[in-house]
């Protein structure tokens, strides 16, 4: 069986239907719930600044990458990206339990995300080059390995100057626990967000982004010292990010060398004294590893070509970053307007929105299928916003046939969204969201369509978890702009598949629906305290 074969099997092994769930543990077991937060016994830790929220930039400025000026790197601004990417944003108890929520968003609240840095010398942090792991908990880095000069001279060649990199790491255990074979899918929808924060973060400080897409994964496993493996809680490499001060173009190179022999310091700490096993995480988790390629893929794509569907807004995006909530209600009355609904769909677009998707080096390929409920100025129904020019005639061809793909009164030009049929889909939004009422009361909800089969094809059985990364990095746009709005949102990730490939009329694998969201009026559960995210030093 081909590696792709794998993909399409486990793709279709993990659906939920009406009368049938994917494989999941039934039950929890709420003795071997993971650890939310993974640290390294014996390793140095070095204590993060957390950084007051200030005004600083607006949201729509960042967003464009519009005149944010290119801080140099120190321990301050470096405390600030991940402050502002991956670290707690609040704590939430409700009789004795206590549990944090973080600036990425996560399925579950379960985090598999981890995250490690590779940098240079930098005062406060080290003398000498090194790899560390981000401790969220703690907001600190735990130093695994240090290396010489002449290792970070030859990684760092070409490179502008002060760039430093960020790994980005999922344990499937964790989502595995409560969710069971689905699990693959929703640990890669939280890459997505991750890399959305990551990229917005290092925007906010005038630093650019790029995804060191040329290397495998076997070569991501030695540089981030995860070439040992717990085979109960493995720990499996997902990318590179290059952060520089400057926008360029970064060219491949050897990035395993000098790394393959180094002392790695500090023990992983176990997440579950006890653990149930998914083969078929394992078999589709091996299916995608990137192989190595010679060049980055797409080196040379650009965006921003649309900068005109922003609006101006005042609202700082700091703020926005650490007050996103997920719903986990919403009220079935509060509506928005079409300007508002139209900058949500503005802020999914990579060429209007360039920030949040700069390392994202392919075409998009992610379509939103949508359930519109409650806006004014547009008629209930079922609309599609295409993402990618290029699909265009092809999605006419797979929808149903019956369908007006017309575009609404006042739509911004360049904005390619179509109504397909109006008519009232709150109840059917709901029934293939399995039944959640939150995809049918708010303003409006979504699937975001997936060009399957051709872009696994074109690229690589590897490009499937990256489709997910995709879907995450939009997840978190929507989540921000309902912030700006004054809503909120939350993903879903439990919904019918081919139900919802029902709806839209697709019949065949070449679209698939990977990750379903919902946008409105929030009711907040008043029974929660909210605590600070970090206590004072």
């Amino acid at each position: 069986m081909s590696y792709w074969d794998k993909v399409k099997l486990y793709h279709q092994y993990s659906k939920h239907d009406h009368y049938r769930s994917a494989p999941g543990p039934g039950y929890m077991d709420w003795e071997n719930q993971p650890d939310p937060f993974r640290h390294y016994d014996g390793a140095e830790i070095i204590k993060l600044k957390k950084i007051s929220l200030n005004e600083g930039p607006r949201f729509y400025e960042v967003l464009q990458q519009k005149s944010i000026p290119s801080l140099p790197l120190n321990f301050e601004t470096l405390s600030q990206l991940f402050f502002d990417s991956l670290a707690i944003s609040a704590w939430k108890s409700f009789q004795g339990s206590k549990w944090a929520l973080r600036v990425n968003p996560s399925s579950g609240n379960l985090h598999p995300t981890e995250s490690y840095l590779i940098c240079g010398p930098i005062e406060g942090i080290n003398n000498s080059p090194s790899v560390s792991h981000y401790d969220p908990k703690t907001h600190g880095l735990e130093i695994r390995t240090t290396f010489s000069n002449q290792t970070w001279e030859n990684l760092s060649e070409g490179f502008p100057k002060n760039t430093f990199f960020i790994g980005l790491t999922s344990i499937y255990w964790r989502e595995a626990w409560k969710y069971g074979l689905r699990a693959f899918r929703y640990c890669h929808h939280d890459m997505g967000h991750a890399l959305a924060t990551i990229n917005i973060a290092s925007s906010v400080l005038g630093w650019r982004t790029q995804l060191m897409d040329h290397l495998g994964s076997k070569d991501l496993e030695i540089v981030l010292g995860l070439h040992e493996k717990n085979e109960e809680e493995i720990e499996v490499a997902n990318c590179l990010i290059a952060v520089t001060s400057q926008e360029s173009n970064i060219k491949s190179r050897d990035f395993v060398s000098g790394f393959s022999h180094l002392k790695w310091l500090g023990v992983p700490n176990i997440l579950s004294k006890d653990h149930m096993d998914w083969e078929g995480i394992s078999e589709v988790s091996q299916a995608t590893l990137k192989p190595c390629t010679t060049d980055l893929p797409n080196a040379d794509f650009k965006r921003g070509i649309l900068l005109n569907l922003l609006q101006e807004d005042s609202f700082p995006i700091r703020k926005a970053i650490h007050q996103r909530r997920s719903a986990v209600a919403m009220d079935g009355k509060t509506r928005i307007s079409s300007e508002t609904f139209y900058q949500f769909m503005a802020k999914t677009i990579p060429d209007a929105c360039p920030s949040p998707f700069q390392t994202f080096s392919w075409d998009p390929q992610i379509h939103l299928g949508l359930f519109v409920h409650r806006v004014d100025g547009l008629a209930e129904g079922l609309y599609f916003l295409v993402r990618n020019k290029n699909h265009l005639s092809d999605l006419k061809t797979k929808l149903k046939n019956d369908f007006t793909w017309t575009k609404p009164k006042a739509c911004p030009p360049d904005l390619d969204l179509f109504l397909l049929q109006e008519g009232d889909f709150g109840g059917i939004a709901t029934s293939v969201s399995c039944g959640q009422e939150i995809a049918g009361k708010g303003c409006f909800s979504l699937g975001m369509i997936s060009a399957f089969e051709n872009s696994s094809l074109n690229y690589g059985p590897w490009m499937y978890p990256r489709l997910y990364w995709e879907c995450g990095a939009i997840g978190q746009m929507l989540y921000l702009q309902a912030e700006v709005s004054g809503i909120r949102s939350t993903g879903i990730g439990c919904f019918f598949d081919n139900p919802v490939h029902q709806i839209f009329g697709i019949k065949d694998g070449s679209y698939q629906s990977l990750y379903h969201f919902t946008v409105g009026g929030p009711v907040e559960d008043t029974r929660l305290t909210t605590l600070p995210p970090y206590e004072e030093d």
